[in-house]
């Protein structure tokens, strides 16, 4: 599976406005199968359990504020690129490539 950092980096869509390649991942994520829908939650929770699990320490530590804002920064930057990787496979590379 390759990682995509940006919709844009997808073959498939990137000559797309942002609005339809947003669209088509949505779709594109409907399709994906229950391992991969596993997968995906799985590392949804690896990344979730620990700002939550910082929050707790705030009563005792006002420093993990920080942490917990730095954890959750990391949420967007670890998930996305394995959701547009999984969903990749999932877009038609002849019907997008002419529009």
């Amino acid at each position: 599976m390759k990682l995509y950092f940006s919709t844009k980096s997808i073959p498939q869509i990137q000559h797309l406005p942002l609005t339809e390649r947003l669209e088509i991942i949505q779709a594109a994520q409907k399709k994906l199968i229950g391992p991969e829908k596993l997968l995906l939650n799985i590392l949804k929770l690896l990344v979730v359990i620990p700002i939550f699990v910082v929050i707790l320490q705030i009563s005792t530590n006002w420093v993990s504020i920080i942490w917990a804002l730095l954890l959750t920064l990391l949420y967007p930057l670890f998930i996305k690129p394995f959701q547009y990787g999984l969903c990749a496979k999932y877009i038609p590379t002849h019907k997008y490539q002419g529009e």
